[in-house]
């Protein structure tokens, strides 16, 4: 009887030190690492996004990092989280310095996003290249622009064509090998780190036109698009042949263009000193690309869902006088 007992006793104890070591399929989780560094363009810094830092990079404490960080739980960890994206950014600047403006309304100089990446950094996301070649500019630019030369035809598209060749689709496949420069020298720099690379979100709807937010010419519309996941294309294609992860934020984006209303992830032609410049992604944008890293990083529960605090903030007057000085807004 007595052995009788101890042996089901066995089985009891066995059983329930199985089932406790045995984490639910579904089981929350959070990824675990120790230094993030976030380099990138203006669609990662998030030009004026409140609350603005005290930075002439236009970078927001409400940017896809700090959004990000906060999920992680290491925005406010000291040493944890470092964000040194900056506006107007290219892939040159991961290792030159970016002429910005500064105090004095004189130019000066960002240094070179690199510098921020050490042995120890475990996870970088990379969010650049639509400034490569000036595409993005040239695209937002000039579009509104030639839409009166011919409001239902593709004047813009025509513009870009030249003996045959769209010179924006062309400049992108060279902004695919730029990005896998990017990537070896995060990989050179920080050689344990998760690399992840961030796409862009759409600025226009697959069918359909608003003018009065997104001035393009009917038919730049679709060729809009094509030049958008052509970007894309280029990001994802550079993360796949260096084996780092790619993000999709243009996929996800559907419905939240800048022709969407209150849904939209994304600005149209107006600059608002309080909320986005132009062609830019507002903070509901930033917040919900932050949720899509999180998710492809396989994070299921966030150590936080806060909004990232205000820290280094600008001060509303400084602001003004710096996206004045920027040319963001008109001189009053």
């Amino acid at each position: 009887m007595r052995r009788t007992a101890r042996l089901v006793l066995a089985t009891l104890v066995a059983v329930v030190s199985l089932a406790s070591s045995v984490t639910p399929a579904n089981a929350a989780e959070t990824p675990s690492f120790r230094k993030y560094v976030a380099l990138g363009d203006s669609y990662t810094a998030g030009p004026l996004i409140p609350w603005q830092q005290a930075s002439w990079c236009f970078r927001s404490n409400n940017n896809y990092p700090a959004w990000l960080a906060t999920k992680l739980g290491l925005y406010s960890k000291a040493g944890a989280f470092t964000d040194v994206s900056c506006s107007s950014a290219d892939t040159t600047n991961m290792t030159k310095p970016q002429t910005v403006p500064s105090p004095s309304l004189a130019l000066a100089s960002a240094p070179p996003q690199f510098d921020a990446l050490t042995l120890d950094t475990d996870l970088v996301t990379i969010g650049i290249g639509g400034n490569d070649y000036g595409v993005f500019g040239s695209l937002v630019g000039t579009c509104p622009e030639l839409r009166d030369s011919d409001p239902t035809g593709s004047p813009c598209k025509d513009h870009f064509t030249i003996n045959g060749t769209d010179t924006l689709l062309a400049a992108l496949r060279n902004t695919e090998r730029n990005l896998e420069r990017v990537v070896k020298g995060v990989r050179e720099r920080s050689p344990a780190a998760t690399i992840v690379l961030v796409g862009y979100p759409r600025i226009v709807p697959p069918t359909g036109y608003c003018p009065s937010v997104v001035p393009f010419a009917d038919g730049d519309y679709a060729w809009a698009d094509e030049v958008e996941r052509a970007l894309n294309k280029a990001v994802s294609t550079a993360a796949h042949k260096q084996g780092a992860r790619y993000v999709d934020t243009y996929g996800p984006s559907l419905g939240h263009d800048a022709c969407s209303g209150d849904a939209a992830w994304v600005s149209g032609k107006t600059t608002d000193l309080f909320r986005a410049v132009a062609y830019h992604p507002y903070a509901a944008g930033m917040k919900a690309e932050a949720d899509l890293i999180f998710k492809a990083l396989g994070g299921t529960t966030a150590v936080s869902t806060k909004a990232p605090d205000a820290r280094n903030a600008t001060t509303t007057d400084e602001l003004q006088r710096k996206a004045t000085a920027a040319g963001l807004v008109p001189r009053s």
